[in-house]
């Protein structure tokens, strides 16, 4: 696929996807949210992809849909249906796959674009960004994984404040919350960003993968089926070629040179 809404680069198993309609604040579509899906998915896919950063081009991160766009359609259910279903696409492929995935927050993150920065693993946040989740603001219900994800971190009762309030967050506010893992300062953030995202590249990406399924599967689990599955993990995660060369760099005091593998 061609990209016309976003950009999207590979260099040094870290992929880059970079929200791209500037003039719009990079605001999501029915034309955007393909493209996303479709570059998720080929991280996904991709063995050299051992990181994604995603980011938004310009002064914004996302400020959530389109409204514009809505407004101008006949069948906007028809519309928002498709949409939805993309993004959908594109927040599981990112949450479930090995990769781990840094956003760098830059202005506003609100709505879906609130919601794409919760999907993923680690927030970086310019000192001057804002979130709010906005969708109530324009009489709609959260999208993009949010209901899901936000309680999870703050609590379902933040959450709901935040949902039927739009309270705005500080990035520092989010931070203290948890929604965020590090607050810099606004021209070092993609820095920052890649520097993260280039170590976490360098890591046992498969070893990666399992944690953040470990992760992901605890809210529903019993202890003993949590610890079940930690098990069968860390057992198999000794199968890797990563694993041998991380016991192997740890008895020669040496850093480990890991291959994803």
């Amino acid at each position: 696929m061609e990209y016309s809404n976003l950009l999207f680069d590979v260099r040094d198993n870290v992929a880059t996807i970079t929200l791209n309609r500037p003039d719009a604040a990079n605001a999501m579509t029915r034309e955007l949210t393909p493209e996303l899906a479709d570059a998720a998915l080929r991280c996904d896919a991709d063995p050299d992809v051992r990181a994604v950063l995603i980011t938004g081009g310009g002064k914004m991160f996302c400020p959530g849909g389109d409204v514009k766009a809505f407004a101008a359609q006949e069948d906007l259910h028809a519309y928002i249906t498709e949409m939805a279903a993309h993004l959908h696409i594109a927040v599981s492929r990112l949450r479930r796959m090995a990769p781990p995935v840094v956003a760098a927050v830059n202005g506003v993150a609100a709505g879906a674009g609130m919601s794409l920065a919760l999907a993923c693993d680690i927030v970086l946040a310019a000192e001057s960004a804002r979130f709010t989740m906005a969708y109530t603001r324009v009489g709609l219900s959260p999208d993009g994984s949010a209901t899901y994800t936000l309680p999870r971190i703050v609590g379902p009762k933040r959450a709901l404040e935040l949902i039927l309030t739009n309270r705005l967050l500080s990035a520092q506010e989010a931070a203290d919350w948890g929604i965020v893992a590090r607050v810099v300062p606004d021209d070092q953030l993609l820095d920052e960003a890649r520097q993260l995202a280039a170590e976490l590249a360098a890591g046992p990406t498969a070893a990666f993968g399992k944690t953040k399924h470990l992760l992901e599967r605890a809210w529903t689990e019993t202890l003993e089926t949590q610890m079940e599955s930690e098990g069968r993990a860390i057992a198999d995660s000794t199968r890797t070629a990563d694993a041998r060369e991380g016991i192997t760099a740890f008895l020669e005091k040496r850093p480990p040179k890991f291959t994803g593998e």
